[in-house]
């Protein structure tokens, strides 16, 4: 992945916003330290960003995860905060249409980030929302969501992945892999099995979304790892060594589920490492 791409443009685009428990988004860190960064509801759920990242790569249109979608489960509005999916209107305010988009690279299969995959045609089948898309996952994560067990099948939903192996759309990969030069994927594990963050090269700049290693610039944190994440250790060490490379490399980072603040650079100050957030 050292080659440099040309690409035409790189955008941070919203499906909208969801809602999960504060508690189990900071996991172990007690809400009297998180509470004083984030606020919640009445119900203690904190607001979080559905953002996907479009990346123009010559002539391909690629979509870096896909949102919630706009398939509606019963009673997953009020349970999860949802407002109406807007990420297909997001892309046809650029001009573009999901026929538009070729690939589709997903960081791992939870609900809220391959709800938007598939979508209810005019007569009620499930199909892929992106009809000429290959979608890219790790092998693992395929074989885990499709083998979720009680404690994972909340945030695995089969009708969000499995019509895109239908139709002949998905693409497996086993390990760190390039998908077009300059852009390529890391696999990262922990919060899901082959959980994988995206990278790129753009004019210069490495760019790093990612996925739900670290979901929002609250998680920089070390110790701030959601109860969601499968093997958390895991995550601990990916976490502390990719933070240190963005660090030390100067690395734009994208936060999957961010907010008030969605992208920005690590800075150390004094010893202390910051955010400084950018708008993208």
């Amino acid at each position: 992945m050292n080659a440099t791409m040309m690409t035409t443009s790189v955008r941070i685009m919203s499906d909208g916003i969801i809602k999960f428990d504060g508690g189990t988004m900071f996991g172990q860190v007690p809400k009297v330290i998180w509470e004083n960064k984030v606020s919640t509801d009445r119900k203690n759920r904190i607001t979080l960003g559905l953002n996907s990242l479009l990346i123009q790569v010559g002539t391909h249109t690629v979509l870096v995860d896909a949102g919630v979608g706009s398939k509606e489960i019963d009673g997953e509005k009020e349970t999860y905060g949802l407002v109406p999916s807007r990420l297909l209107k997001g892309l046809k305010s650029l001009g573009l249409s999901a026929k538009d988009v070729d690939t589709v690279i997903l960081t791992h299969l939870h609900f809220d980030h391959s709800g938007g995959c598939t979508k209810l045609d005019r007569m009620g089948n499930l199909v892929p929302t992106f009809s000429k898309a290959k979608y890219y996952v790790q092998e693992d994560c395929w074989e885990d969501a499709c083998m979720a067990t009680e404690r994972c099948q909340e945030i695995h939903r089969g009708e969000d992945y499995r019509p895109i192996d239908e139709k002949g759309q998905l693409e497996l990969l086993d390990g760190d892999a390039e998908i077009y030069p300059g852009l390529g994927v890391r696999v990262t594990a922990g919060h899901a099995r082959g959980h994988q963050i995206v990278l790129l090269n753009h004019g210069g700049e490495r760019i790093a979304f990612l996925g739900d290693l670290v979901p929002t610039p609250h998680h920089l944190d070390m110790s701030a790892i959601s109860a969601f994440d499968r093997f958390p250790e895991e995550t601990l060490v990916m976490k502390r060594d990719i933070l240190n490379q963005a660090e030390r490399e100067g690395w734009l980072l994208i936060f999957a589920h961010g907010h008030e603040q969605k992208a920005g650079y690590l800075e150390n100050r004094n010893g202390e490492t910051y955010l400084r957030p950018v708008e993208l």
